[in-house]
């Protein structure tokens, strides 16, 4: 944002106030020093003419006072010659002349009005001074009346023989104020030529001023512009003095900066082309951690919006303020795991760290980057299950077999009793093995896509009602003989055809079927129903079992799980009958899952796309 300069911080009126301030100095210091010159001259000359007139006074009336002091007779007294003498001197801005004897006895005075003081003793004190010292006396009185300045001489008479006798003294008052209005007036000019000057000063700087300021303000403007991004505009150079060769340097700079934008900005775009695009989530930070830089990506897995984010700090966003210190990213840029949620989904992040550092070695920032780890952690976990699964369900019927052969050859060959029934054990236990590593086998053809389905177009309600059948008659067969079992069938009437893998297909219906009757109460009833939608077939088969744990309803169909694992075993399971008939249903494009309630029985249901056929396109 442009701020503001007042106009006492104009650099403009900055160097118009250096300009005026030094020029008034420069007067001042003039004007003082002409005043005080000519104010002492003209009291010097004024003083001078004055001892002269003195001067000329006494060797007039030096006479009179011998006269007087000698007492002699003459046509004239004294007193008249002295008055007459200070008439006549009177004038030329003498405003008092008083003559007295040696005796301070007034003989004579100009001043018409002081005529009365004649003869009289005079109780002027510079007088009885200067017949005390016998040493002129000069200074300057304010008159009580005038109130004017005036300048007052009191010169001792002495005789002109060789004892120099005191006769008395003159007093000489004249009028020094005119010299002083003098000065003013001279005082006044000299102000009203330097107002005239420092006027004149004030354009003349201004106009320099401005001369000097335009080309820094047009610096100033086009160095905004650069600043703002635009680098279009030039300065006009006015010479080849230095603000010249200024003008003519922000010119380069500015193509510089241009060029260099240009790049940074592509290089930005790239840039954020590089991390909108990517798989991984991004964040860059400052010195302390920060959030300066957030991909979508990241923003994504880490259910935040950007300018959240930006007010957080890395260990904040990432939830790991408890388990890691910044310092100790820092230090190692070890990798940790986060939990995070991305669409109200649990998801397992990799944060990966690196360093931003200067060529100096000094951290500016941190980048960290996101890895979506969740399906590795979820097959890394699965996989540890499966091994310990696979582990744990060879080693009970290995343990077993290894017991009964161990009892076989200790011996209990020879017992016709024992020897065939631990034969007949040590046989199941072989045949249980073979069975999971078969559905093993199986498992892995279809997780490495090697299953390969044999589709073909059968009548799905006859498959069916086959496996029903057959069930049916399994039950009532001597090996249940002791339980009663009922097997309930809805199907439909009409026949629909599908495009299966009639073998695979069987072998779903059996896996489903075999649990609902090893998990059926003695007397249980297992329902097989058959219902057409519209674009697909469903198939239901329920139990009256103790049903599945809303907990584990969703995690049935992994490979080795048991919600009863001692009862399953003993059943002789393998744990792995629905997870194959799961990826079983999934290569066909149809969908198998459970709905039960705790207590009271288990519905499987299987989903088969259907897709209608003409009579005439059968036929």
């Amino acid at each position: 944002m442009k701020k503001k300069i007042r106009i006492y911080q104009s650099i403009n009126t900055k160097i118009v106030l250096v300009i005026v301030l030094l020029l008034v100095f420069v007067l001042q210091l003039i004007g003082a020093n002409f005043i005080t010159q000519i104010e002492n001259q003209l009291i010097t000359s004024f003083q001078e003419d004055r001892k002269v007139q003195m001067d000329f006074l006494e060797s007039t009336i030096t006479s009179s006072l011998e006269i007087e002091e000698s007492g002699e007779g003459s046509e004239t007294s004294p007193e008249q010659e002295i008055s007459s003498l200070l008439t006549e001197f009177s004038g030329s801005g003498i405003t008092d002349l008083q003559v007295v004897n040696s005796e301070l006895i007034v003989m004579g005075t100009s001043d018409t009005t002081q005529q009365s003081t004649v003869g009289q003793l005079s109780d002027d004190v510079d007088l009885r001074q200067a017949q005390i010292t016998e040493n002129s006396i000069t200074r300057q009185v304010i008159d009580s009346i005038t109130q004017n300045r005036r300048w007052k001489i009191v010169e001792p008479v002495f005789s002109s023989g060789e004892d120099s006798q005191f006769l008395g003294a003159i007093l000489m008052e004249s009028n020094i104020e005119s010299v002083y209005d003098q000065i003013s007036q001279i005082t006044w000019i000299f102000l009203q030529s330097s107002a005239v000057a420092i006027i004149l000063s004030l354009v003349l700087a201004n106009m320099l001023s401005r001369a000097l300021t335009k080309p820094i303000k047009e610096m100033q403007l086009q160095t905004r512009e650069i600043a703002e991004g635009d680098y279009s505009g030039t300065l006009k150079v006015y010479g080849e003095d230095e603000l010249g060769q200024l003008a003519s340097l922000i010119n380069d700079l500015s193509d510089d900066v241009a060029e260099a934008q240009e790049s940074i900005d592509a290089e930005r775009r790239r840039l954020d082309s590089v991390l909108t695009h990517m798989t991984d989530g991004v964040l860059a930070t400052d010195r302390r951690g920060k959030i300066i830089i957030i991909n979508e990506m990241a923003q994504s897995m880490l259910d935040i919006d950007q300018e959240t984010a930006t007010e957080k700090n890395l260990l904040s966003i990432l939830d790991v303020e408890d388990d890691v210190t910044l310092r100790s990213i820092l230090e190692k840029q070890d990798d940790i795991l986060v939990n995070s949620r991305q669409n109200d989904i649990p998801i397992i992040l990799r944060a990966s760290f690196s360093l931003i550092q200067r060529e100096s070695g000094f951290i500016s920032g941190l980048v960290c980057v996101l890895h979506d780890v969740t399906e590795q952690e979820r097959i890394e976990e699965e996989r540890k299950q499966f091994v310990s699964n696979v582990s744990h369900e060879l080693r009970t019927p290995l343990t077993s077999m290894r017991s009964y052969i161990e009892a076989l050859a200790d011996g209990a060959w020879q017992d016709p009793d024992l020897a065939p029934r631990f034969l007949e054990v040590t046989q199941n236990e072989t045949d249980r093995m073979i069975r999971m590593i078969q559905d093993l086998l199986q498992l892995s053809r279809i997780d490495s896509g090697k299953s390969m389905l044999n589709l073909e177009i059968v009548d799905l309600t006859e498959m069916l009602d086959h496996v029903l059948n057959r069930f049916d008659m399994m039950i009532h067969s001597a090996e249940y003989e002791d339980k009663k079992y009922q097997i309930n069938k809805e199907i439909l009437e009409q026949s629909i055809f599908v495009e299966v893998d009639p073998d695979r297909m069987i072998q779903v219906l059996d896996n489903i079927m075999n649990n609902a009757i090893k998990y059926s109460p003695d007397g249980g009833t297992i329902s097989g129903k058959m219902e057409k939608r519209e674009d697909t077939v469903l198939i239901s088969v329920r139990d009256e079992g103790m049903g599945i744990p809303k907990a584990d309803i969703n995690k049935i169909f992994s490979r080795f799980y048991r919600v009863d694992r001692a009862r399953s075993r003993a059943m002789g399971g393998s744990g792995l009958g629905l997870a194959i008939s799961k990826e079983v249903v999934e290569q066909h494009g149809g969908h198998i899952w459970a709905d039960s309630t705790e207590g009271k029985g288990t519905t499987f249901y299987l989903s088969l796309p259907y897709f209608p056929y003409e009579e005439e396109e059968w036929e």
